[in-house]
């Protein structure tokens, strides 16, 4: 799917106030909220907007600390054998299967510099769990940078691809679906 100039004003919008309705967003763009709507379902449908959420900041719920660790993994249980049982830790962020020496990538959040080593113990007593090496975050000079991206797709006419996993997610949308937070069809007319 190519995206234009309006695809990324939406998204810049959206990024910014997630609970930003269809007639606001048409007012603030100028133009008809059936525009707005129909470039909204097409970008659900194409998979290029997943969601659209509040940013949450760790740091404001009491967790200021973050870590980047690189995981390598006993290979008898799996990638996704592995990925389940890390994902019972809560401070574990994200989870990305890597290439290279590691096996993981993931995003911690702590409370302290003791409590990062609480949470490192913890993946090392998971079950499979082989080495790790870490990097503590001293400053963050942008997250989640996604518009510059954007607004380069749009400006060079680039045209993005689904993935096979977004095929059945852009089906259940074709078929009237709506999709919740988790990325799965609640059966719900899209608005």
């Amino acid at each position: 799917m190519r995206i234009d100039s309006l695809d990324v004003s939406l998204i810049e919008l959206y990024t910014d106030f997630p609970g930003i309705g269809v007639m606001e967003c048409s007012k603030r763009l100028g133009v008809a909220r059936g525009t707005v709507q129909n470039r909204l379902n097409r970008l659900h449908e194409s998979g290029v907007i997943t969601r659209i959420a509040p940013h949450i900041d760790a740091a404001a719920m009491g967790y200021p600390v973050t870590a980047f660790c690189s995981l390598r993994i006993q290979q008898n249980l799996g990638h996704s054998g592995m990925a389940e049982k890390l994902a019972q830790i809560p401070e574990i962020l994200e989870l990305h299967t890597v290439s290279g020496s590691s096996d993981f990538l993931v995003k911690i959040v702590a409370r302290s510099t003791a409590d990062l080593q609480r949470v490192f113990d913890a993946i090392s007593a998971t079950e499979g769990m082989d080495r790790s090496s870490s990097s503590i975050v001293l400053a963050s000079h942008f997250e989640n940078r996604i518009i510059p991206l954007a607004r380069e797709a749009a400006q060079q006419g680039l045209e993005t691809a689904a993935e096979p996993a977004q095929e059945e997610r852009i089906d259940s949308l074709r078929n009237g679906g709506r999709l919740n937070a988790a990325g799965k069809n609640s059966g719900q007319n899209v608005q």
